[in-house]
């Protein structure tokens, strides 16, 4: 293959340009192994990068933070041509060439072998969303949740990681309460294992109080803003909640009190550099009891090029559950 398609984001006259272009092997970086892209997947980080620009280190650039693929050539020992692979995080689709285009080459550090019991569609149906979910539960289980304990609350369930981490959580045998700006989605919602459907507004600190009645026995937040607010007021004693996103702001206003009288944990989910090792055993974990069961209805597949108008709707909550990118 010597030339391939890829979306390119380039900045000619301190103006971006998005678009679909004809690369060559020799436009790519430099890296140990050199992968055909079956597929990526779109997250809110990318429509961040294409339209935003704030995350990217240097142009032109291939957004797209995820992809699943087959080593077309490695100078790394550890893999060889036709073993199939994921790359999520690190630098990938905002410091060097990502996940949108149909060749990728990355550093070997950051490969991990497709596990048994994935396909290549599905660990991109899962991607960073699926691995930020996943990570969420076992931190949340870590700091010792266990079903038997009441009901956990995601909020922007119908997200990718909030529609990944209601089936993960339901499929475990917990109560699931689902929350969502979006009425029309209450039966997706329900066909994932949620039990109760609640409006976004009724878990936001609108009104800012420390402590409230106690609801959750755990949360699972890719929100922050004033929904981290209020989860932090009403978690159980000994509860936990694990915040992985922004999309309702950066500012948190909070207080000591629920960390000192009930115990609560605020626990931080890094899904960029996660170290190899816990990376392989959420990747793993994924493919065995974390893997969600309802992956066709969860998913939407497009073509590059109608990735420019996936990657803006994203950024408007317009996405429900996950879209990959068939390349």
């Amino acid at each position: 293959m010597n030339t391939f398609q890829a979306l390119v984001l380039d900045k000619v006259n301190d103006q971006t340009e998005l678009e679909v272009k004809e690369l060559t092997m020799a436009d790519l970086p430099e890296g140990e192994v050199t992968i055909r892209v079956a597929y990526s997947s779109v997250n809110f980080k990318d429509g961040f990068v294409a339209f935003e620009n704030s995350l990217v280190k240097s142009y032109p650039l291939v957004p797209g933070i995820d992809l699943a693929g087959t080593i077309m050539d490695s100078t790394d020992d550890r893999f060889k041509t036709g073993d199939e692979v994921i790359v999520t995080s690190y630098e990938l689709g905002t410091g060097r060439f990502g996940g949108f285009s149909e060749v990728a080459r990355v550093p070997a550090d950051w490969v991990v072998p497709l596990p048994k019991g994935l396909s290549l569609k599905e660990a991109m149906i899962l991607g960073t969303a699926g691995f930020t979910a996943a990570l969420s539960v076992q931190r949340l289980e870590d700091n010792g949740l266990e079903p038997n304990q009441g009901p956990v609350l995601v909020a922007g369930a119908t997200g990718g990681v909030g529609s990944i981490a209601v089936n993960m959580l339901a499929n475990r045998g917990y109560e699931v309460v689902a929350s969502t700006g979006k009425a029309k989605e209450t039966a997706y919602l329900k066909q994932l294992g949620a039990k109760q459907i609640i409006d976004r507004h009724e878990v936001m600190d609108t009104e800012p109080t420390p402590m409230r009645e106690e609801k959750w026995a755990g949360a699972i937040d890719p929100v922050g803003g004033e929904t981290l607010q209020y989860i932090l007021s009403s978690l159980k004693y000994g509860g936990s909640v694990a915040t992985s996103g922004f999309t309702g702001g950066l500012e948190v206003s909070t207080t000591v009190m629920p960390h000192i009288l009930r115990g609560v944990n605020w626990i931080g989910i890094d899904s960029v550099e996660c170290p190899m090792d816990k990376r392989l055993q959420v990747w793993n974990r994924l493919a065995d009891d974390l893997k969600p069961t309802l992956f066709d209805e969860i998913v939407n597949e497009v073509s590059l090029q109608e990735l420019q108008s996936v990657l803006a709707n994203i950024l408007e909550g317009k996405i429900r559950g996950r879209t990959i990118v068939k390349l």
